[in-house]
């Protein structure tokens, strides 16, 4: 081997080092890099991951809320809807078993033994059926002596001013004697027997309707309390039939 061969090998041995040498240099260069990007794509995955799953399960308790909310609401409206349906049920009952006459003379037998104790009226808004808070008071302090009145009936009329159609009054003094009566049965347990609702649809007032004052004193419903003297602890006979007045059931009250 000449001194220019042996010259040209060895150069060429350097150069095949250098570059093995600067292949594992980039080769490392390139994974000291790509390495924590990878490991920073892997932890963005992961955290993506339990963030779906977090959010799903977040979703499934919400639902199941909701559901359960939903469920209570709609037992809430059926039973509210049960109690409407037995508040009509027992308005109806009541309504139906209250006595309705022209006068008491036609279905007490023994009217003459019975003698007034109490009475109270109470007066309505215009267009109104509805016991005010002052309604009631007077009310309250008149049911206070039914507990120790022996042998009694309720006489209630109904009345109205003269504004309005005759049917459309008489349903409205109904109605007014009706509140009445309701507030009383349950309040102070009156059985529905002991009310007699006279002269209802009936042209009776009692001031003139020329003025308010007249008007609003004619938007009435007067209660008496009657008790039967002669009676020893038993109920007011009664007798004949105890059904609606009839021909004259058209106020020209309200």
């Amino acid at each position: 081997m000449t001194r220019k061969t042996g010259y040209a090998a060895a150069s060429a041995v350097a150069a095949l080092a250098l570059v093995l040498t600067t292949g594992c240099t980039t080769k490392s260069y390139v994974r000291s890099q790509t390495e924590p990007v990878i490991q920073k794509t892997n932890e963005l995955d992961d955290a993506t991951a339990a963030n779906n799953r977090a959010i799903h399960d977040v979703d499934q308790r919400a639902q199941a809320g909701i559901q359960q909310a939903q469920n209570s609401a709609n037992q809430a409206q059926q039973s509210a809807q049960n109690a409407t349906q037995a508040a009509n049920g027992a308005q109806t009952s009541s309504q139906d078993a209250v006595n309705r006459a022209d006068s008491l003379a036609g279905v007490i037998a023994n009217l003459d033994n019975y003698q007034q104790v109490a009475d109270v009226s109470v007066t309505f808004g215009f267009n109104k059926s509805v016991l005010t808070r002052a309604d009631k008071d007077q009310l309250d302090q008149f049911g206070g002596q039914l507990a120790s009145t022996k042998s009694y009936i309720l006489e209630v009329t109904g009345g109205t001013d003269s504004i309005g159609s005759k049917e459309y009054n008489y349903g409205l003094s109904d109605r007014r004697a009706m509140a009445v009566v309701q507030y009383l049965a349950s309040k102070y347990n009156v059985p529905a027997h002991k009310f007699y609702l006279v002269g209802l649809g009936k042209d009776v007032q009692v001031a003139s309707d020329q003025s308010a004052a007249g008007r609003a004193k004619n938007r009435r419903v007067e209660i008496q309390l009657l008790s039967n003297a002669g009676a020893q602890n038993s109920p007011a006979t009664q007798t004949g039939s105890l059904n609606p007045p009839s021909g004259n059931t058209n106020p020209t009250m309200q």
